[in-house]
């Protein structure tokens, strides 16, 4: 489980103070709970989010347990650093807006045939409660041959999870060289 700090100043020198220390800021927020302005080591983090199964995770802020989902991060321009990351906070019974990720397996047949694997959408919105929050969506692109496109209707949608998405965009799609 993932330990942080909660920062009882948020000014622009204790936050200066804090990165110089190695830590990361973070906001903390949910749906009826007041945010909490947290810290968390920034080694600690990315192991934490590359060893993590699962969409959501723990994490300890004061004497608070919350699992959470990163919405958003910021990464310093030049050294890709780590500088920021909202957290928000998944409660079970209490419905709420997701971006869940999409991975892609296979090799479409349209590749052979000249054509190119593109990617329209790497997340896309939907809206559950806590306990019915999907990990991913797994698409299977080893049918696709050229001027073929997986679109969001395709998608296999988990019960009690509904989709924000229109049914008609395309995901991902293999399209003719150029």
């Amino acid at each position: 489980m993932l330990e942080g700090i909660v920062r009882e100043s948020i000014d622009k020198k204790s936050t200066k103070t804090l990165r110089r220390d190695g830590y990361l800021i973070a906001n903390i927020y949910g749906k009826g709970l007041e945010n909490i302005n947290a810290a968390f080591k920034v080694n600690d983090f990315i192991k934490e989010l590359r060893s993590k199964d699962k969409l959501a995770f723990e994490v300890k802020v004061g004497s608070k347990t919350l699992k959470v989902v990163v919405v958003d991060y910021q990464k310093h321009p030049v050294t890709n650093e780590l500088k920021h990351v909202d957290l928000k906070v998944v409660l079970d019974g209490v419905e709420s807006k997701y971006l869940i990720p999409i991975k892609i397996s296979g090799t479409p047949i349209g590749l052979k045939n000249k054509g190119v694997l593109v990617n329209y959408k790497r997340k896309l919105a939907v809206k559950c409660v806590g306990e019915n929050l999907p990990n991913s969506f797994d698409l299977d692109v080893s049918d696709l041959d050229v001027n073929d496109n997986i679109l969001v209707k395709d998608v296999k949608i988990p019960d009690g999870v509904t989709m924000l998405e229109s049914a008609n965009i395309a995901i991902v799609g293999v399209t003719t060289a150029n």
